[in-house]
């Protein structure tokens, strides 16, 4: 797909863009392994990364180390089928609406996951 102009403002080559705020390596290096926190309650687990575009959100609570997440998925807003799963990095990097970009919360703070509403929310 040929980048859009519109006037002085050109939009990225879909392709050539990728997530805004990646993880950085001791981020994701902090993240427990997978299976590791299998003993804890899934509303004590705690939540190491947020990520998010619209009304989508994932919260991250282990990873393989390479490629593959375990955590909770709200997509479009609908809190009846969010789900604990697992998740791709690389699909969530690659993930776009139109030119935005899943991005990564950095204001996000380690929390148990019966501390995050919108979790919650989603558990009921």
């Amino acid at each position: 797909m040929l980048p859009v102009s519109t006037g002085s403002f050109r939009m990225p080559k879909y392709k050539e863009a990728t997530m805004w705020n990646e993880p950085t390596q001791a981020q994701l290096d902090a993240i427990p392994r997978l299976y590791e926190t299998e003993g804890i309650a899934l509303t004590d687990k705690p939540i190491y990364l947020h990520f998010f575009i619209g009304l989508c959100n994932w919260y991250i609570t282990e990873f393989d180390g390479d490629d593959t997440f375990f955590g909770f998925a709200i997509l479009n807003g609908d809190y009846e089928m969010a789900e604990w799963g697992y998740i791709s990095f690389s699909e969530l990097k690659e993930l776009r609406v139109s030119w935005v970009h899943v991005d990564h919360d950095t204001y996000w703070h380690v929390r148990r996951a019966c501390d995050v509403e919108d979790i919650m929310r989603g558990m009921r």
